[in-house]
């Protein structure tokens, strides 16, 4: 739960961020978190022997695998002492709140049931993230509690979870919800912005926790959301919690009617029976050591929780880089969702691939800001990607197809184009290079003509047919004479033979099949001549020849 109603109050310092937001970034995963959020998602789908809430919490590492975030889960150790009667009432031990549970200082934190259903989920969760290359870490007492000191020693750069009283504990970054798909977002809450926008730094959120109660304690009756804001932020983070210790807090109810010799800067004169902080002394001047003592233990617990120091061996194994282990996640998917191995990798290993690339973009960034610009093939690391395929739109995104070098079997996928620009720009070029002269060699070869309505085509028949007749009166004896002597006229001519000289021209501007008539009668007028001769003559077979010529010349035209 955390600090009741505080993300409430954080409602101005939400942030909706889009996912690749957390690419290239080392965050802790409060694992309780993740697995009841995903549990109470699944709820509604499926047995929990389908282990539906292990199947999204696959899907959700692998989206941050693609991104190259470096993921440290981290689980919840003993249940603190201070925690005990919160942790009963839950369990339904107690009903209220007895005198034993007010002091617990000295109580030893109880070690929690490691054989529960929800333990065996945490148990499941932690090998499925050591086989995708995700260390755990085994908290102390609370879960949320290291990862703040981890965030806040700069050794991750954000924490997700969703007990608001991570920022009690010093986190600076925190991410309380994570939505995948398209578009993808995540929650995000900047403790810079909470204390610019509401003026509450850490210890003014401890303060509100003592005043509207969370898991340490029960808070202060009647104090709602407001007037604790109102109170809190009257006095100031500098001060609140010493004057929470040295002097305590109490209510006092402002009665009707009565007479106010100065200003309250905590009350609203506007309202009666308004809530209001006091110095809360007795009568003859001595403090409630009681209410005192409470609001040190909580404070105790808020700013020094029992955690893994981060220069301790465990907090350095987990900050260490750890591989993937592909036989071991085949294995694991087998067991935990039926899967085969190929299916699993269809999952996988484009996830593997495209983190790998995004690292490959990082070193060639670093070395750009430092002014170094080696060539691609001079690199230390080679590329990742062997050639890009095709260019993609994936839902409205550019996309390149890419073959990959050496990648587990992993033969192509797609990755995004700013990616491939970041990472190498030299294979865009190449792949543009050779796309532009696909495109010129195709330029080249010669289209072929469409052919020319009216039936065109018929007509080549017919001039085939004629070059074929004449070819065989070439060969043939004629059978009519036609023999004109320098003084006499012309013998044996056909009436039909006789062409009109006088008859006009087609217009100019008739279309192609018009003019393949009149070429076809001229061809035809020729034939008429060759037939008339009596002998095979060299001014026949000279005309023979002009007519072949003259027949390609109408084929060309046509087509």
């Amino acid at each position: 739960m955390g600090v009741k109603n505080l993300w409430d109050i954080l409602e101005s310092c939400k942030q909706t961020l889009p996912l690749h937001h957390l690419q290239n970034k080392r965050l802790c995963v409060d694992l309780s978190c993740w697995l009841i959020q995903l549990q109470n998602a699944s709820k509604s789908r499926a047995s929990p022997k389908e282990k539906v809430h292990l199947m999204s919490l696959f899907h959700r590492v692998r989206a941050l695998i693609a991104l190259n975030c470096s993921l440290i889960f981290v689980t919840d150790g003993s249940i603190p002492s201070i925690k005990l009667s919160t942790y009963r009432r839950r369990l339904g031990l107690v009903s209220e709140v007895t005198q034993e549970d007010t002091n617990l200082r000295h109580v030893p934190s109880l070690r929690r049931n490691t054989g529960s259903e929800f333990s065996c989920m945490i148990k499941e969760a932690k090998v499925l993230g050591l086989a995708l290359g995700i260390p755990c870490l085994d908290g102390q007492e609370e879960a949320e509690a290291q990862c703040a000191l981890l965030n806040s020693a700069n050794l991750c750069d954000g924490c997700f979870s969703s007990d608001s009283d991570i920022f009690l504990f010093g986190a600076r970054t925190v991410y309380r919800e994570i939505v995948l798909g398209e578009p993808g977002y995540v929650i995000c809450y900047e403790m810079a912005d909470i204390e610019r926008k509401l003026g509450f730094g850490r210890s003014s959120l401890i303060a509100l926790a003592l005043l509207l109660g969370s898991d340490y304690s029960q808070g202060v009756h009647g104090f709602g959301p407001e007037t604790a804001c109102r109170v809190v932020k009257s006095i100031g983070d500098d001060s609140v919690l010493h004057k929470a210790v040295s002097e305590g807090l109490a209510l006092r109810r402002k009665s009707k009617g009565t007479k106010k010799t100065g200003k309250d800067p905590c009350c609203d004169e506007n309202k009666e029976n308004d809530l209001c902080y006091t110095q809360h002394i007795s009568e003859k001047g001595q403090q409630n050591s009681t209410s005192s003592d409470q609001f040190l233990q909580v404070i105790d617990a808020y700013l020094k929780p029992k955690c893994h120091s981060p220069d301790s061996e465990a907090v350095q194994r987990v900050c260490s880089q750890h591989p993937f282990v592909r036989t071991r996640l085949q294995e694991i998917c087998t067991q935990f969702f039926g899967w085969n191995p190929d299916k699993t990798d269809e999952y996988i290993l484009p996830k593997i691939a495209e983190r790998n690339l995004r690292r490959f973009s990082n070193l060639r960034t670093v070395s750009s800001e430092l002014g170094v610009k080696i060539p691609l093939d001079k690199m230390s690391v080679p590329c990742p990607v062997s050639a890009i395929v095709k260019q993609r739109k994936v839902q409205g995104r550019d996309y390149f197809k890419v073959s990959w070098r050496e990648m587990e079997g992993l033969l192509t996928c797609s990755v995004p184009a700013d990616l491939m620009e970041s990472a190498c720009p030299e294979k865009i070029a190449e792949f543009m290079e050779k796309k532009c002269e696909a495109k010129k060699k195709q330029c080249r070869k010669p289209r072929p003509r469409k052919s020319t309505k009216g039936g065109t085509s018929e007509i080549d028949l017919q001039l085939q047919g004629l070059m074929l007749s004449i070819e065989s009166h070439s060969s043939a004896p004629y059978a009519t004479e036609c023999r004109q002597d320098s003084t006499g006229p012309v013998h044996n001519i056909r009436s039909d033979m006789v062409i009109d000289l006088s008859s006009p021209s087609p217009p100019i501007s008739a279309r192609k099949v018009s003019k393949c008539r009149e070429n076809v009668d001229r061809v035809a007028d020729i034939i008429d001549i060759c037939d008339s001769e009596s002998e095979t003559s060299p001014e026949h077979e000279r005309k023979a020849r002009e007519l072949r010529l003259f027949l390609d010349s109408i084929r060309r035209e046509l087509y």
